[in-house]
């Protein structure tokens, strides 16, 4: 079975969690394991996972932050770093990869997705301000196909 893995990088904010639960929720629903990959990009060069499933998920939306931690590390800066992060998707059998979170998470997404060709979606977690229109969060929200 294919395995998506997520990780959300930089400051908390809101949204996180949400984001969490509805890649578990849709990764299930079309047949895909998830794994939580802890602490961000650190998570990933250093092994420190979850896996993660509908249960798992379950009520974790008025929790603030984010389930799966988060860190501000870029592993581009320190070239064992990235040979880790390569040793790790292969050895928990990542086929795409889930990077939630701001300039610098989804700058290092882009790169392995560039250089290296590595399957990567990014989520920004910027807030969007939306003025003069009244809409709720789920109307911005678009189903994706994997």
């Amino acid at each position: 079975m294919e395995k998506i893995g997520i990780l959300t990088g930089g400051g908390d904010c809101p949204g996180l969690n949400a984001v969490i639960r509805a890649v578990v929720r849709k990764s299930h629903a079309l047949g895909f394991d998830v794994l939580g990959i802890k602490k961000g990009w650190a998570g990933l060069i250093h092994g420190e996972t979850e896996p993660l499933t509908d249960f798992s998920v379950t009520g974790i939306l008025p929790r603030g932050g984010t389930i799966l931690g988060t860190s501000r590390t870029n592993p581009f800066k320190e070239m064992d770093y990235i040979q880790k992060l390569k040793s790790n998707w292969k050895r928990f059998g990542l086929s795409y990869l889930v990077a939630v979170g701001g300039e610098d998470t989804l700058g290092v997404a882009h790169k392995l997705f560039k250089q290296e060709g590595y399957p990567i979606v990014g989520v920004p977690r910027q807030s969007i301000t939306i003025s003069r229109v009244r809409t709720t969060p789920s109307a911005l929200i678009r189903p994706f196909k994997l």
